[in-house]
């Protein structure tokens, strides 16, 4: 028997569950980590932290506190978990939450991340599967960080490159996300493993609805480009092509360009469907952000696809 507190579970593919407690507030509950994707310890901290607060951001939520998940080598210097664990918090702090625990097992390969609580108004909650026919689709952050990343992990990624990258994930989705808090956002998600592709999809089909999608609008980080035209692709995104196939059409779409719409992302930015108004009135809040916000698509009645590429 469900429990009728449970607004959100796992029947929508959505970012975090929602449990209401009164009629005001309601609990958002998120879980995420991984393995480095950039050797120093600090930043790999903050990367995980500000990935797995993404989610209370796509909720319409504010985090109130997290807790440590760690994998820990017992071979490596105690130094380093101290690093991860530092940024990690202070990433927290800046996101106006608090770290209270967690738990730490040993482990071949570092892992770290966070379970993080945050708060909403039970009639305030975004979903991934509630965007309307007509609405504008928002990206906050550029894509290319799988790529990007591959290219770390080969050392074959510049300074530039490194700085962008690092850039993009430590930035929080909170400040995107006050920005349009105020807007009326019809469907909200992040963009993370399942690429810019996947998490589109999921909106689309949660919605019963199909979205275009105008490739030379995409934002992406220049040098994803380069490195996606010499093969530095990670396994994800094949994965990701195979899940969604048959579920896509693309039109004059270039393979690179194609690799980097299905590119899996670390601590991606926000997906915001708005009506046409309200979608114009959040790009000039975004402006004032470093961040690349772009209008990329559409969403129109439901055809043949659920995704169409232009």
């Amino acid at each position: 028997m469900k429990d009728r507190a449970l607004l959100v579970g796992t029947e929508s593919s959505d970012d975090a569950a929602v449990y209401k407690l009164t009629e005001d507030i309601a609990l958002i509950e998120t879980l995420d980590f991984f393995t480095p994707v950039v050797d120093d310890p600090y930043t790999f901290g903050q990367i995980a932290a500000a990935n797995s607060l993404s989610d209370i951001y796509a909720m319409g939520g504010e985090p109130k506190v997290a807790l440590n998940i760690v994998c820990f080598p017992a071979c490596l210097p105690i130094d380093v978990l101290s690093h991860i664990l530092r940024g990690g918090a202070d990433k927290v702090i800046e996101a106006g939450a608090v770290v209270v625990g967690g738990h730490t097992v040993d482990d071949n390969e570092p892992k770290y991340g966070l379970s993080v609580t945050g708060i909403v108004n039970p009639n305030k909650i975004l979903k991934n599967n509630t965007a309307k026919e007509g609405d504008l689709l928002i990206l906050t952050k550029p894509v290319g960080i799988g790529i990007i990343n591959t290219a770390i992990k080969g050392e074959l990624a510049s300074p530039e490159a490194y700085k962008k990258a690092v850039h993009v994930m430590t930035t929080l989705n909170k400040y995107a996300f006050l920005k349009v808090k105020d807007l009326d956002i019809n469907s909200c998600t992040d963009v993370t493993g399942f690429g810019l592709m996947g998490h589109l999809y999921e909106m689309a089909a949660g919605s019963m609805h199909s979205i275009n999608i105008y490739k030379n609008r995409v934002p992406v980080i220049s040098e994803a480009i380069e490195y996606a035209k010499m093969g530095l692709v990670p396994a994800g995104t094949y994965k990701n092509k195979s899940y969604l196939d048959g579920k896509y059409s693309l039109s004059g779409v270039e393979e690179y360009m194609e690799d980097i719409l299905f590119d899996p992302q670390t601590s991606g930015g926000l997906i915001l469907s708005m009506s046409e108004i309200d979608a114009m009135k959040a790009m000039a809040a975004l402006k004032e952000l470093d961040l690349k916000s772009a209008i990329i698509g559409e969403v129109t009645a439901l055809k043949d696809k659920y995704l169409y590429v232009k």
